[in-house]
């Protein structure tokens, strides 16, 4: 009897080791889900966009999509999409902030898209760095770019405004950390000593002094609609935080979350003179 208990032990021991060798291995493909074929514009229903590319300070040329503004005085915002797809499933995003007059450019991160590269952590922030850097180079200046993160790229987005002027922060279903997500995903692995990419955005967010406005669904089953709150509690005033009762994770935009973004732009950011 003694015996047998040791031999299922040590298997429980190194099913164990097993299981978390594998999710160490691997953890950078469960966090990004890239789909690495080139997007047409066409295919994807935005003809009015015109690619263009943003060279990263390490030596990448990623692949961007951009519509201007109808004029001088409206903002740009710079799209920080989430972990999985690329900017051609993002049809939608375009059409529904181009209506408002405002400009868009979209970036597709290392290794989405057809671009070279792999994503990490820091690679997505140089990413995001790099189409800021665009912008200005655009004539762009700085107080009119809108900093859109969509669920990973919430992450990003700050990141990118704790470190430069920007007119605000939009967040679409924001977490507090990717290591929180972690976990609460697997609280049997000590995620603190594995993690590579641990995306601190709760820690950041005090560092951004911009409008802030945090979009979270209640029927959110990716991210905890709880992050979204807390991250809110941490930000700098002017802020705003909607609810969406009935929306998940990937539905704020049906539910209404565009024109949400378009009153607290209105309320809160003012054109450069």
């Amino acid at each position: 009897m003694k015996t047998v208990l040791i031999v299922a032990v040590v298997l429980a021991a190194g099913l164990y080791c097993l299981v978390v060798g594998l999710l160490t291995w691997q953890q950078r493909r469960f966090l990004y889900e890239p789909d690495t074929h080139r997007p047409d514009l066409l295919v994807a229903g935005v003809p009015d966009a015109s690619a263009m590319t943003v060279h990263t300070r390490d030596g990448l040329d990623l692949l961007a999509w951009m519509i201007p503004p109808t004029d001088d005085t409206q903002p740009v915002v710079l799209f920080l999409h989430g972990n999985g797809g690329n900017i051609g499933y993002r049809a939608h995003e375009f059409a529904a902030l181009h209506r408002f007059g405002w400009g868009i450019l979209m970036l597709d991160y290392r290794g989405y898209g057809g671009n070279p590269g792999t994503p990490t952590e820091t690679g997505l922030y140089e990413d995001a760095s790099a189409a800021y850097a665009t912008l200005r180079t655009l004539g762009i200046p700085a107080e009119r770019i809108l900093v859109w993160g969509e669920s990973l790229g919430t992450g990003v987005a700050v990141h990118l405004a704790a470190e430069n002027t920007v007119g605000a922060v939009l967040l679409e279903a924001p977490y507090t950390s990717i290591a929180a997500i972690a976990r609460k995903r697997f609280p049997f692995v000590p995620i603190d000593l594995l993690l590579r990419d641990r995306f601190d955005l709760i820690g950041r967010i005090a560092a951004v002094h911009a409008p802030v406005l945090v979009m979270t669904g209640g029927r959110d089953n990716v991210i905890p609609p709880a992050m979204g709150r807390a991250v809110f509690d941490a930000a700098n005033q002017p802020k705003r935080f909607w609810l969406a009762p009935e929306a998940g994770h990937n539905n704020l935009p049906d539910a209404g979350a565009f024109d949400v973004a378009r009153a607290f732009i209105a309320d809160h950011w003012k054109t450069p003179e």
